[in-house]
């Protein structure tokens, strides 16, 4: 099934997820460029909620750029399996290998809306990020380590512990719906 099949089919958390479907597809019907970051208006990236067996802590790293707790997560650079994107990003920020997802289906979706800023000495505009989020099981007695170069901790955090380490507002509000879809699920 290729993305916007995989888009198309997932069920919407709640109305703002809805929008952000709905447009996610018109991109995809409008922009052929947007598994790249050369789309600098909009792009995909992928993220992964990390969470531990038993649902009751979540993975999050210290992002450098955003001074902020975060999960784990980044840009597809033309690869359509954003499942894989979000598995390979978790072994990367985190050095968990004990990784498996809890379903192949989607999670989540978002538009972030990421601001100007300056990345390995380069200037990057404001622009879009379409971000599909998978939910990864990962064991919390395996050994985490930092990507120097991303983030500059990594650590297992209580969900309620996760959202309030965030400093970023509009994530807060992304980290509660995971948070609260997660206790669906109990």
């Amino acid at each position: 099934m290729n993305l916007k099949e995989q888009i198309s089919q997932y069920k919407p958390y709640h109305a703002q997820e809805a929008k952000e479907q709905e447009v996610m597809l018109r991109y995809l019907d409008t922009f052929d460029n947007l598994l790249t970051r050369e789309n600098e208006f909009a792009h995909f990236t992928s993220s992964a909620w990390i969470v531990n067996q038993d649902r009751s802590k979540v993975v999050m790293a210290y992002h450098n750029i955003y001074q902020s707790w975060s999960w784990i997560g980044g840009h597809a650079d033309g690869d359509a399996d954003l499942l894989h994107v979000a598995l390979k990003e978790t072994e990367e920020e985190t050095g968990l290998t004990a990784i498996a997802p809890v379903s192949n289906d989607i999670y989540s979706l978002e538009i972030l809306g990421v601001p100007a800023h300056v990345k390995n000495g380069e200037p990057i505009a404001t622009h879009l990020h379409l971000n599909v989020t998978y939910l990864i099981e990962a064991d919390e007695n395996e050994k985490t380590t930092i990507k120097p170069d991303e983030n500059s901790a990594v650590r297992w955090m209580d969900l309620d512990e996760a959202v309030k380490a965030c400093t970023e507002p509009e994530m807060k509000v992304v980290y509660q719906k995971l948070n609260d879809k997660l206790k669906m699920m109990k």
